[in-house]
């Protein structure tokens, strides 16, 4: 891949998953004895990314000392959000603060990552500095997500994202972001759905659609039936 440095959002309360999360991150919640984490970084390691940035704040000493264990061949740098939590966009601007690259490929940890990803991944990475894109997020129909209960995030149409009609496409933790799109933004609590959502006004937010089935830690029902498969 061109890009070499990849974020993971780790910073998150996982209160849809409480009482686990109360105790354990939502990161390093085990499906398949490997954590969510585990998984994510492996994919990015397969991608061929060997420097990672992380960000933390509920029960971050824990993500700490189990990469420090681990002992991963990536070379991993944990950036805390600080007093207060950041959200989505405010932590990927402070990681993004403590790196000099341009482009980053941003993941949820939340996703059951797995090797299938890799082809889509690295065609999505091709498709993005081919057309000198700005951002790009993986989507999939939600007939393919195993909670039925998504309701869907976006339309896509010629890799283009919307939300009017339907809404068929699930956002599934994985996107390219150039740091321009962050110049306006402060180091402040905010999601990066704003930023999205600015895109989408000028018609400027870009898709590509997986078609892999989706396995997301959505919440304890789904994190039980996950379990069992």
């Amino acid at each position: 891949m061109k890009i070499r440095t990849a974020l993971i959002l780790c910073a998150g309360f996982g209160k849809r998953l409480n009482p686990l999360t109360q105790k354990i991150p939502k990161p390093l919640l085990k499906l398949n004895n490997k954590t969510m984490l585990e998984n994510c970084i492996n994919l990015i390691m397969k991608l061929g990314i060997k420097n990672i940035l992380l960000n933390t704040f509920h029960l971050e000493k824990q993500i700490f000392e189990y990469t420090k264990k681990k002992k991963f061949k990536a070379n991993i740098r944990i950036i805390s959000d600080g007093k207060k939590i950041l959200n989505t966009g405010g932590g990927l601007l402070n990681l993004i603060n403590n790196s000099s690259d341009d482009n980053y490929i941003i993941f949820n940890p939340d996703t059951l990552w797995n090797e299938k990803y890799i082809y889509e991944i690295n065609k999505m990475e091709k498709f993005y500095f081919s057309r000198k894109l700005n951002n790009i997020l993986l989507t999939v129909n939600k007939k393919l997500s195993f909670d039925e209960n998504f309701t869907g995030d976006f339309n896509l149409s010629k890799n283009l994202l919307n939300k009017k009609d339907n809404k068929d496409f699930i956002y599934i933790g994985c996107q390219i972001l150039n740091k321009r799109l962050f110049e306006k933004n402060r180091l402040e609590n905010f999601s990066i759905s704003e930023i999205w959502n600015k895109l989408l006004v000028n018609n400027e937010l870009n898709g590509f659609e997986s078609t892999s089935k989706f396995y997301h830690l959505t919440n304890l029902k789904i994190f039980n039936k996950l379990k069992d498969l």
